[in-house]
């Protein structure tokens, strides 16, 4: 079995990247390896699995801070020798008792009141991407978006107790989760409190943990949403999914789903706000005689006449032919950008052609040719 790449190297990041930097990488790298993108690219697909499991981990700030101190062994199912969400000492440790117990007494240096571990608490966001071609980010469609989410196990409710049976509220503390500790030092007698040792914080304790989620009260599982993308919608935009994020805890309400949506290149259009843009090459006849062109549309082939002396780089515009704007009315134009193709591989018939153009025309057929050599000639002479 190979080896698995450090975390921060598979998102391309330094070790104590900020939560920005984490989420970032993880867009662009998902991004870049995404199975839709790359269709029956098995190397990409286990990049984009690797780049998953990455970021899973250091989105946690609990599973980051284990696995920053103890690598992949930290973030293990098995991790710890405490029971169900233990710790490596054999009990939860709560940094914050650590602070307190040092600090607690001398100005409420981190000492404040510790919030009631049995009230209803929100879950937390998750994130997913999906992948959108231009025409339905301009149009608007409908996708499916798989992804991962805690939920409250369905054998127990949440309890994390076997079925039939209920947690019993912890005798150390009452419930509190908290117990005080009075100690001596050297400025007198220090009050402090540290999360209870019998139920770990938790104010309650399961006598018969839960089977089908090992006593945690929740398991982890994949979902599928249908998510209705809007006309209009720009690359990397986010769509927030209310109440399907991770669930409550003491029968809070569940975190959101956030859909980040990445829209493919597209061959011929390129789009600046709501506008599109492309160049159309034509020949030198075309734009010498002007000539009625065929120009692609987010909407079909349009009919449009180039006029007679059309230069390179000329730009028309076609009126209502851009994106829809987003949650508005209205659409944007489409920007057309002239590009005329000199010939090449001429014959010697065709060649001749030219030369006898070349003689019956001069400077004033040309208008910045003409501009051009008077400036030359103000330029040097005598």
């Amino acid at each position: 079995m190979a080896e698995k790449r450090d975390y921060y190297e598979v998102l391309g990041l330094n070790k104590g990247a900020s939560e920005a930097d984490i989420k970032k990488a993880f867009r662009q790298s998902a991004k870049k390896y995404h199975p839709d993108l790359h269709p029956g690219d098995k190397e990409a697909e286990a990049k984009f699995k690797e780049v998953n499991e990455a970021y899973e981990v250091l989105s946690d700030p609990e599973k980051k801070a284990r696995y920053d101190q103890f690598g992949h062994a930290g973030v293990d199912p098995n991790f710890g020798a405490g029971g169900p969400g233990g710790s490596p000492f054999g009990q939860d440790i709560d940094l914050g008792d650590i602070f307190n117990s040092v600090f607690g007494g001398f100005g409420g240096f981190g000492g404040g009141r510790r919030a009631n571990p049995n009230a209803p608490r929100r879950g937390t966001d998750v994130e997913a991407n999906v992948v959108i071609t231009f025409e339905e980010a301009a149009k608007g469609t409908r996708k499916s978006v798989q992804y991962k989410v805690i939920s409250t196990c369905p054998e127990c409710n949440g309890t994390g107790a076997e079925k039939g049976t209920t947690p019993k509220t912890c005798t150390s503390c009452g419930g509190s989760g908290r117990v005080t500790i009075n100690q001596r030092t050297p400025f007198g007698v220090v009050q402090t409190q540290k999360a209870c040792d019998a139920c770990h914080g938790q104010g309650k304790i399961v006598e018969k943990p839960c089977r089908h989620c090992d006593g945690k009260g929740k398991v982890r599982k994949s979902k599928t949403v249908d998510v209705t993308i809007p006309a209009g919608i720009m690359d990397e935009q986010i769509l927030n999914i209310s109440g399907h994020g991770n669930s409550g805890i003491n029968g809070g309400p569940a975190g959101d789903l956030r859909v980040y949506v990445n829209v493919r290149p597209h061959p011929v259009f390129e789009r600046r706000g709501d506008d599109v843009w492309c160049e159309m090459p034509i020949t030198f006849a075309q734009a010498t005689l002007g000539d009625e062109v065929t120009v692609p549309t987010l909407d079909g082939k349009v009919k449009y006449a180039i006029h007679e002396g059309t230069q390179p780089n000329d730009i028309f515009k076609l009126k209502g032919k851009g994106i829809p704007h987003l949650n508005g009315r209205g659409r944007g134009d489409q920007y057309v950008k002239v590009t005329v193709e000199v010939p090449r591989n001429l014959n010697n018939k065709q060649k001749e052609l030219i030369k006898q153009l070349k003689d019956i025309t001069s400077d004033k057929h040309y208008q910045k040719r003409k501009s051009f050599m008077d400036k030359i000639k103000d330029l040097f002479k005598d």
